[in-house]
Protein backbone atom coordinates (compact mmCIF):
# COMPACT_ATOMS: atom_id res chain seq x y z
CA UNK A 1 0.00 0.00 0.00
CA UNK A 2 1.19 3.59 -0.82
CA UNK A 3 2.01 6.07 1.88
CA UNK A 4 -0.10 9.58 1.81
CA UNK A 5 1.84 12.37 2.01
CA UNK A 6 0.42 15.07 4.46
CA UNK A 7 0.30 18.30 2.80
CA UNK A 8 2.13 19.76 5.71
CA UNK A 9 4.83 17.57 4.99
CA UNK A 10 5.22 17.98 1.74
CA UNK A 11 5.37 21.79 2.18
CA UNK A 12 7.87 21.33 5.41
CA UNK A 13 9.71 19.02 2.54
CA UNK A 14 9.59 22.31 0.24
CA UNK A 15 11.17 24.82 2.59
CA UNK A 16 13.78 22.30 3.95
CA UNK A 17 14.92 22.14 0.34
CA UNK A 18 14.18 26.01 -0.40
CA UNK A 19 17.19 26.50 2.53
CA UNK A 20 19.02 23.65 1.83
CA UNK A 21 20.64 22.29 -1.73
CA UNK A 22 20.48 18.32 -0.74
CA UNK A 23 20.36 16.91 -4.44
CA UNK A 24 23.81 15.78 -4.43
CA UNK A 25 23.39 13.17 -2.25
CA UNK A 26 22.82 9.72 -3.80
CA UNK A 27 18.87 8.71 -3.24
CA UNK A 28 19.15 6.69 -0.20
CA UNK A 29 21.57 9.10 1.47
CA UNK A 30 19.34 11.91 0.38
CA UNK A 31 16.25 10.09 1.97
CA UNK A 32 17.93 9.75 5.03
CA UNK A 33 19.63 12.71 5.32
CA UNK A 34 16.04 14.96 4.75
CA UNK A 35 13.90 12.64 7.06
CA UNK A 36 16.23 13.08 9.84
CA UNK A 37 16.52 17.10 8.86
CA UNK A 38 12.37 17.11 8.84
CA UNK A 39 12.48 14.96 11.74
CA UNK A 40 14.71 17.25 14.11
CA UNK A 41 14.51 20.80 11.80
CA UNK A 42 18.01 20.51 12.29
CA UNK A 43 19.91 21.34 8.88
CA UNK A 44 23.58 21.01 10.55
CA UNK A 45 22.56 17.26 10.15
CA UNK A 46 23.29 17.45 6.04
CA UNK A 47 27.32 17.81 7.49
CA UNK A 48 26.73 15.87 10.90
CA UNK A 49 25.79 12.81 9.32
CA UNK A 50 27.41 10.07 8.19
CA UNK A 51 26.38 7.31 5.50
CA UNK A 52 27.51 4.90 2.81
CA UNK A 53 25.12 4.57 -0.06
CA UNK A 54 26.00 1.24 -0.64
CA UNK A 55 25.21 0.09 2.64
CA UNK A 56 22.10 1.60 2.50
CA UNK A 57 21.23 -0.10 -0.66
CA UNK A 58 21.85 -3.16 0.94
CA UNK A 59 19.91 -2.68 3.90
CA UNK A 60 16.85 -1.69 1.82
CA UNK A 61 16.74 -4.73 0.26
CA UNK A 62 17.01 -6.14 3.74
CA UNK A 63 14.70 -4.43 5.18
CA UNK A 64 11.76 -4.84 2.51
CA UNK A 65 12.74 -8.74 2.37
CA UNK A 66 11.31 -8.90 5.94
CA UNK A 67 14.24 -8.63 8.11
CA UNK A 68 13.70 -7.48 11.61
CA UNK A 69 14.29 -4.39 12.98
CA UNK A 70 15.78 -3.89 16.74
CA UNK A 71 15.26 -0.98 18.61
CA UNK A 72 16.47 0.73 21.95
CA UNK A 73 14.24 2.23 23.61
CA UNK A 74 10.34 2.39 22.99
CA UNK A 75 10.33 6.00 22.02
CA UNK A 76 12.23 5.03 18.86
CA UNK A 77 9.54 2.16 18.50
CA UNK A 78 6.57 4.54 18.72
CA UNK A 79 8.42 6.62 15.73
CA UNK A 80 8.36 3.41 13.96
CA UNK A 81 4.96 3.10 12.63
CA UNK A 82 4.77 0.65 9.39
CA UNK A 83 6.93 -1.86 10.97
CA UNK A 84 6.77 -4.00 14.10
CA UNK A 85 9.66 -3.39 15.83
CA UNK A 86 11.63 -5.82 18.78
CA UNK A 87 12.38 -3.96 22.16
CA UNK A 88 13.75 -6.19 25.01
CA UNK A 89 13.67 -2.76 27.20
CA UNK A 90 11.20 -4.26 29.61
CA UNK A 91 12.64 -7.54 29.84
CA UNK A 92 16.45 -5.85 31.02
CA UNK A 93 17.85 -5.74 34.32
CA UNK A 94 20.71 -3.78 35.13
CA UNK A 95 23.66 -5.35 36.63
CA UNK A 96 27.33 -4.39 38.29
CA UNK A 97 28.99 -3.81 34.81
CA UNK A 98 26.00 -4.09 32.23
CA UNK A 99 23.38 -1.15 32.09
CA UNK A 100 19.76 -2.07 31.68
CA UNK A 101 19.90 -0.71 27.92
CA UNK A 102 22.85 -2.86 26.88
CA UNK A 103 21.13 -5.82 28.29
CA UNK A 104 18.20 -5.40 26.44
CA UNK A 105 20.27 -5.47 22.96
CA UNK A 106 21.68 -8.48 24.65
CA UNK A 107 18.40 -10.39 25.09
CA UNK A 108 17.13 -8.92 21.19
CA UNK A 109 20.00 -10.62 20.10
CA UNK A 110 19.18 -13.50 21.26
CA UNK A 111 15.80 -13.11 20.13
CA UNK A 112 16.47 -12.19 16.27
CA UNK A 113 20.14 -13.36 15.57
CA UNK A 114 22.25 -12.17 12.74
CA UNK A 115 20.71 -9.59 10.04
CA UNK A 116 18.43 -7.52 11.64
CA UNK A 117 18.91 -3.55 11.50
CA UNK A 118 19.63 -2.14 14.63
CA UNK A 119 17.76 1.50 15.78
CA UNK A 120 19.75 2.66 18.82
CA UNK A 121 18.38 6.55 19.36
CA UNK A 122 18.97 6.79 23.11
CA UNK A 123 21.65 5.04 25.03
CA UNK A 124 25.36 5.12 24.08
CA UNK A 125 25.70 1.87 26.26
CA UNK A 126 23.24 -0.09 23.72
CA UNK A 127 25.18 0.92 20.80
CA UNK A 128 28.52 -0.02 22.52
CA UNK A 129 27.00 -3.28 23.71
CA UNK A 130 25.77 -4.00 20.40
CA UNK A 131 29.54 -3.54 19.20
CA UNK A 132 31.33 -6.69 21.41
CA UNK A 133 27.88 -9.46 19.42
CA UNK A 134 28.45 -11.12 16.71
CA UNK A 135 25.22 -9.43 14.86
CA UNK A 136 26.36 -9.19 11.42
CA UNK A 137 23.89 -6.45 11.01
CA UNK A 138 22.15 -5.26 7.70
CA UNK A 139 22.31 -1.90 9.21
CA UNK A 140 22.83 0.07 12.28
CA UNK A 141 21.57 3.30 12.95
CA UNK A 142 23.80 4.39 15.92
CA UNK A 143 22.62 7.70 16.73
CA UNK A 144 22.43 7.83 20.39
CA UNK A 145 22.36 10.97 22.45
CA UNK A 146 24.27 12.79 25.06
CA UNK A 147 27.32 14.17 26.40
CA UNK A 148 28.46 11.13 28.27
CA UNK A 149 29.55 8.32 25.64
CA UNK A 150 27.34 9.19 22.97
CA UNK A 151 30.18 10.29 20.16
CA UNK A 152 32.62 8.03 21.34
CA UNK A 153 29.87 5.26 20.69
CA UNK A 154 29.71 6.46 17.41
CA UNK A 155 33.00 6.87 16.47
CA UNK A 156 33.49 3.40 17.45
CA UNK A 157 30.55 2.59 15.25
CA UNK A 158 32.25 4.16 12.28
CA UNK A 159 35.76 2.15 13.06
CA UNK A 160 33.91 -1.16 13.10
CA UNK A 161 33.67 -1.19 9.35
CA UNK A 162 29.69 -2.40 10.03
CA UNK A 163 27.01 -1.17 7.59
CA UNK A 164 26.26 1.99 9.48
CA UNK A 165 23.95 5.48 9.97
CA UNK A 166 26.13 7.53 12.34
CA UNK A 167 26.66 11.24 13.08
CA UNK A 168 29.46 13.04 14.67
CA UNK A 169 28.06 15.48 17.08
CA UNK A 170 26.82 13.80 20.93
CA UNK A 171 23.57 14.82 19.34
CA UNK A 172 20.99 12.56 18.35
CA UNK A 173 17.71 10.78 19.97
CA UNK A 174 14.69 8.58 19.35
CA UNK A 175 12.92 11.08 17.02
CA UNK A 176 16.05 11.03 14.62
CA UNK A 177 16.93 7.45 14.35
CA UNK A 178 13.49 6.73 13.48
CA UNK A 179 13.24 9.03 10.97
CA UNK A 180 16.70 7.74 9.60
CA UNK A 181 14.84 3.95 9.80
CA UNK A 182 11.55 5.38 8.10
CA UNK A 183 13.48 7.32 4.96
CA UNK A 184 13.89 3.48 4.39
CA UNK A 185 10.60 2.50 4.92
CA UNK A 186 8.81 4.73 3.07
CA UNK A 187 11.52 5.39 -0.33
CA UNK A 188 9.75 3.94 -2.99
CA UNK A 189 11.23 1.54 -5.03
CA UNK A 190 12.00 3.05 -7.75
CA UNK A 191 13.68 5.82 -6.63
CA UNK A 192 11.85 8.31 -9.04
CA UNK A 193 8.86 7.80 -7.65
CA UNK A 194 9.66 10.37 -4.59
CA UNK A 195 6.47 12.13 -3.92
CA UNK A 196 9.02 14.85 -2.56
CA UNK A 197 10.64 15.40 -5.98
CA UNK A 198 10.63 18.51 -7.96
CA UNK A 199 8.39 18.25 -11.04
CA UNK A 200 10.40 19.18 -14.24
Amino acid sequence: MSRVVHPIEQESYRRLRARLDTSHFPPLTRAVVERVIHSAADLEYATDLVTDEAALERAYAALHAGAPVVVDVEMVAAGITRRETVCQLRDAVAGPDLTRSAHAIRLAYEQVGPGALWVIGNAPTALEELLTLDADPALVIGLPVGFVGAAESKAALRESGLPAVSNVSEKGGSAVAAAALNALLYHPTSYSDSPFEEKS
